[in-house]
């Protein structure tokens, strides 16, 4: 899933449904609970394939239009990367 934009030409991974690790005792409590989120940027379908990379897909419902990563995982991601770039799609799970 794409969660925001990055300001490099790499792909940054993150994984946004992972909670914080506070192990810092004296750090101030208030930087954490005071984090203000922008609301997410809403496309269009013609805005959406403009903004796409050549490693990512639209998908389209009645009620959305989502962008995603063509291969879910980091691990996926670096195989094809590397070179396994000949192999078919399989979109047999979708």
């Amino acid at each position: 899933m794409i969660v925001g934009l990055h300001s490099r030409d790499n792909d940054l991974v993150v994984n946004p449904t992972k909670a914080k690790q506070l192990t810092n005792i004296r750090a101030p409590r208030e930087s954490d609970e005071n984090i203000l989120l922008t609301p997410p940027i809403s496309h269009s379908l013609e805005q959406a394939m403009e903004f796409i990379a050549e490693d990512e897909l639209v998908e389209v419902t009645p009620a959305h239009v989502r962008l995603r990563k063509k291969y879910l995982t980091e691990n996926e991601r670096k195989r094809m990367n590397k070179g396994g770039c000949c192999q078919r799609l399989d979109f047999s799970n979708f």
